[in-house]
């Protein structure tokens, strides 16, 4: 069987960011760069740029003047978060629509949605300083799903399937069957397009978080926020009496559980209205 990076290069065609991504990661990357240069860049792309405006004007938010300019926005969250935001609109625009084989892909956009929401609370809820920079790597927390059942699909539904009838971890018997799983083959693919090292290798390491080395946090948060989308979508008769956390992502967080079901409501209230920006088509799911 393929590599995972062997999957990913078989498909970077399909998978490629549009320039827009590139150029914003340009003026970020630039220590030179001003809030004037970052708005240029995103006037280049009118879509993006009412993406934005719609964002930052929602109620996750809650800034009590309306923002109507691209400069004042970016004024407002900054650098990063502007980056954030970004790379999350165009990652829902690349794969918008994308036909794949036997996966149902409004289902994994409003999971990977969730997740993504998930991800910042429990940062949030955790003391992390800047927690909103987790929500990128909960949205790419499943990835790599999108690969397998782009270059593999019969294998990947096979997998998730065996993994459901025997109750067991479906990260253990893709690499049980097919030698990667969907966190490594979305590593790669985060990898391929040049994101930060902390995003790969918290997609790379969530499974296990303590091999995660120096970038443990993140991993250990995307880790949670998974294992909570996992069990919101098992039927209830099927789900374990908790959320299957790590032990050493709750250690190395320090995540006060008890806080779970607020921060489950909190998300699932925004869940619609992120949607809508970020990938439109999985409304309807």
């Amino acid at each position: 069987m393929p590599s995972a990076n062997e999957l990913v290069q078989s498909c970077t065609s399909v998978f490629t960011l549009p320039e827009i991504y590139f150029r914003v990661r340009d003026v970020v990357d630039d220590p030179n760069s001003t809030m004037g240069d970052l708005a240029d860049v995103l006037k280049m792309d009118p879509a993006i740029s009412a993406r934005l405006l719609r964002i930052v004007n929602s109620p996750r938010y809650g800034f009590p003047r309306q923002i109507d300019t691209i400069t004042r926005a970016a004024n407002l969250l900054g650098i990063q978060a502007i980056n954030d935001l970004v790379t999350a609109t165009t990652i829902g625009r690349t794969f918008s629509g994308m036909p794949i084989q036997l996966m149902d892909v409004p289902k994994f956009w409003r999971k990977s949605v969730l997740c993504a929401l998930l991800a910042g609370k429990i940062a949030k809820s955790c003391s992390i300083n800047d927690s909103e920079r987790f929500f990128v790597e909960g949205l790419l927390r499943d990835i790599g799903h999108f690969v397998l059942y782009q270059t593999i699909p019969q294998r990947a539904q096979s997998a998730l399937i065996e993994a459901a009838y025997l109750e067991s971890s479906l990260a253990e018997v893709e690499g049980s069957n097919f030698g990667c799983d969907f966190a490594e083959v979305g590593a790669e693919l985060v990898r391929f397009w040049g994101m930060p090292a902390q995003i790969e290798q918290a997609i790379r390491h969530q499974v296990n978080p303590m091999g995660a080395g120096d970038f443990i946090l993140h991993a250990s948060i995307v880790h949670l926020a998974g294992a909570v989308v996992d069990y919101e979508e098992c039927e209830p008769n099927r789900r374990p009496e908790v959320v299957p956390f790590d032990t050493t992502a709750l250690e190395s967080t320090r995540f006060p559980s008890d806080h779970l079901p607020a921060l489950l409501k909190e998300a699932y209230e925004q869940l619609q209205e992120t949607l809508a920006v970020i990938n439109p088509h999985a409304m309807a799911a």
